[in-house]
């Protein structure tokens, strides 16, 4: 018995704690798309740790669709440039992998994307920040995402980022930054998720991309069509239980 009751208030004191560190979280449906709302650093999450992965896997010709629409990314000029230190990057298929995998043009690309197509109601999509004044290391919380993996979900030096109710598919893996490394323009900011280390790899590494909003996104409601149908099919339902309760009555009158 004291054995039980160690565990589960080990249970219980976890689940407080999980609580506290996400407390800043508010998570939302706007234009039926999952997001989080953080108040700490004023910015909306997609609910969707690797929403790329997620729409490819949903439009097998998403890939091709982001590179004729955004084309190209300009940059601080470097060897990746087309041509080289142009400050633009030409897009093409190397810069996207399997499952949301992307190199800092790609990611760059998708977040643009989301722009075009004014996802959830926001056109000003961005990958997280890195702060004034990035360094490599653990413990980084003067980034957007070293704020949510330290400081919101409750992450720890060299463990993978915690689950949380807030989110879906957070995966333990290197995420893009939007901040170029200005002692060497070919390289960019990441988090390693899997342990809560930031680094500068080179912007052709292939990593996952995770989109912020500034601010809080406005919440959109769902399309007037599925609102009408909604609500016609609550009438219809009221009609059946008017209906239901009249044939109650009108048979305890037989009665």
């Amino acid at each position: 018995m004291p054995l039980n009751k160690s565990l589960l208030s080990a249970s219980l004191l976890l689940s407080l704690s999980s609580f506290n560190a996400e407390a800043s979280l508010t998570p939302y449906l706007s234009d039926g798309q999952s997001l989080v709302y953080s108040s700490v650093s004023n910015i909306t999450w997609t609910g969707d740790g690797n929403l790329l992965g997620t729409m490819e896997a949903g439009n097998p010709d998403l890939v091709n669709t982001i590179i004729s629409t955004i084309g190209s990314i300009a940059d601080l000029p470097n060897i990746y440039d087309n041509p080289a230190y142009s400050r633009s990057h030409t897009l093409s298929s190397a810069d996207f992998g399997t499952n949301g995998l992307v190199d800092w043009f790609g990611a760059q690309a998708y977040v643009s994307y989301l722009n075009t197509i004014n996802y959830a109601g926001s056109n000003h999509w961005v990958l997280p920040s890195a702060g004034n004044n990035p360094q490599t290391g653990y413990g980084q919380t003067g980034s957007q995402f070293g704020q949510l993996f330290y400081n919101e979900l409750g992450g720890t030096d060299a463990n993978s980022i915690p689950n949380s109710p807030n989110f879906i598919n957070e995966l333990a893996y290197g995420y893009w930054l939007s901040t170029e490394e200005i002692q060497l323009y070919s390289n960019a900011w990441a988090l390693n998720t899997g342990g809560g280390f930031q680094f500068n790899p080179r912007k052709t590494l292939q990593l996952y991309a995770w989109a912020v909003s500034p601010g809080q996104v406005a919440a959109v409601p769902i399309p007037g069509a599925a609102w009408l149908f909604g609500t016609g099919l609550v009438g219809l339902i009221s009609f059946k239980q008017r209906r239901h309760t009249g044939n109650s009555v009108f048979s305890y009158s037989d009665d």
